[in-house]
């Protein structure tokens, strides 16, 4: 019997410990649909038995179904507001050795590009990020540290100078700013949070996820926040009931714990 797409969402779940129900159903559907034609498949079901047998289609399917949209300093006026007030803020609270975690990493634009703002108030050797991904091939991309032209083309020039660089097409980020970062697997939907941090950085990841599945990872990130800690989200996020979720607001993209 062909799987309906009910089935599927368990059997992909059992595969990759992925939850299809907390992403909005209509756009993550089609996504997959899309996938599936692309690679001349049949219905669900074989799909889901090519997904068992062969490895470089299951990474691909893990990869797409993660949605990776990373640059480096994305939205940069919100990095002058982090530079300029966020940072200063955080320090005069909880001293040098800030902890910092980047949750849905991707491709490690984002904590190579919190390390480098960092840098301007921190010496190198007193920063460290915590990232996180579901995605081990993302990890793996973003431990390598190479990237295109157009990741980079919002990174002011000094830093662009002094931490990349050029081989060939592409841009290699220092090893000195990688040693700053520390790489794990997580899932938001499913692991266990770590705690006690003063700044959390997730950042258009969550516009995919339902309401219900939102509220749970803001909540959750509540928990993870030091009192007095900030969360950061993306440009196309806001959380209209910051308020019933135990937040401050301090601007539309940075959210405080009291």
């Amino acid at each position: 019997m062909a799987y309906d797409y009910e089935q599927f969402k368990k059997a992909v779940f059992d595969l990759t410990k992925i939850d299809l129900n907390a992403y909005k159903e209509k756009q993550m559907k089609r996504r997959i649909d899309t996938l599936i034609l692309k690679n001349k498949i049949v219905g669900y079901d074989n799909f889901v038995k090519a997904l068992k047998t062969d490895k470089k289609l299951f990474e691909e399917f893990v990869t797409y179904l993660t949605i990776n949209v990373s640059e480096f300093y994305r939205n940069p006026e919100q990095w002058v507001l982090l530079d300029k007030e966020v940072f200063p803020e955080l320090i005069q609270k909880f001293g040098n050795g800030l902890k910092i975690w980047s949750a849905a990493c991707s491709t490690g634009d984002e904590p190579y590009s919190l390390v480098m703002a960092l840098s301007k108030h921190l010496p190198l050797n007193k920063i460290r990020i915590y990232a996180t991904d579901l995605d081990k091939v993302v990890i793996e991309k973003a431990k390598t540290g190479l990237y295109n032209a157009r990741s980079l083309a919002g990174v002011p020039a000094d830093l662009k100078k002094k931490y990349f660089t050029q081989i060939g097409p592409s841009f290699k980020i220092s090893d000195e700013i990688k040693a700053c970062v520390e790489f794990k697997e997580h899932n938001l939907l499913k692991d266990t949070y770590p705690t006690n941090y003063d700044l959390i950085v997730c950042r258009n990841v969550l516009i995919y996820f339902t309401e219900e599945a939102k509220d749970d990872v803001f909540a959750k990130f509540l928990k993870s926040l030091k009192k007095g800690g900030i969360l950061f989200i993306g440009s196309t996020e806001q959380i209209v009931n910051y308020r019933e979720l135990g937040y401050a607001r301090k601007n539309s993209f940075f959210y405080e714990k009291p």
